[in-house]
């Protein structure tokens, strides 16, 4: 083979090599490329939070719920339980009873309701008219005592939320506290002209 002949066939190879390199470049690119677009892919996609089902986007209409708060809660019995926990010990749970008469909003005391109650618990069993106060959480209803001082039964703290035909929450006397929770019934109203008192649902067995 002749110099010339050898030099061209060196040349050659030499392009031959070079379009290789650059061919497998860009095969790790556009690989990496596709491998990228996998993972995305396969990668669970975030979405921005969406609003809950029937929320409304409109303000709340304080006064209508005020108004539901009051009719809800007059002439209704809180039946549930409630337990005590004392030194980090929780007694099993019993039976307690609260009788509301009558609810109404206290004029010129912000978050002051009227509650006429019969307050009925073990032995105990007393018809007390409180003041007491009602937060909102949105439009749940949380009645409030901090350091409130009930006639014949104490000083007491606690946080009851209130929603639809149930309540729950906490209590504190002192040292001893504990939960309560149980279900809201209307009292039965006897019919027109029977001149009968309203009744109380009856206890649950």
């Amino acid at each position: 083979m002749t110099w010339r002949a050898r030099r061209f066939s060196e040349l050659k190879w030499e392009s031959f090599m070079k379009s290789r390199l650059r061919f497998g470049s860009v095969t790790v690119i556009a690989l990496g490329i596709l491998s990228s677009v996998c993972r995305a892919a396969d990668e669970p996609k975030s979405t921005s939070p969406t609003r809950a089902a029937g929320q409304s986007e409109a303000p709340l209409d304080q006064a209508a719920l005020e108004k539901k708060f009051a009719e809800d809660l007059s002439g209704v019995v809180f039946t549930g339980n409630y337990s005590v926990t004392t030194l980090g010990k929780e007694k099993p749970a019993e039976m307690e009873k609260y009788t509301i008469a009558r609810v109404s909003k206290v004029k010129d005391k912000e978050d002051s309701w009227l509650f006429v109650t019969r307050i009925q618990y073990g032995k105990t069993d007393l018809e007390i008219p409180l003041t007491l106060p009602v937060k909102w959480a949105g439009d749940t209803p949380v009645i409030t005592l901090t350091n409130l001082t009930i006639p014949a039964l104490g000083t007491f703290t606690s946080r009851v939320m209130i929603y639809g035909d149930r309540y729950a929450g906490t209590w504190q006397h002192g040292k001893t506290g504990g939960h309560l929770w149980g279900k809201i019934e209307k009292i039965e109203q006897p019919a027109q002209g029977d001149g009968k008192s309203p009744t109380a649902p009856a206890d649950p067995k």
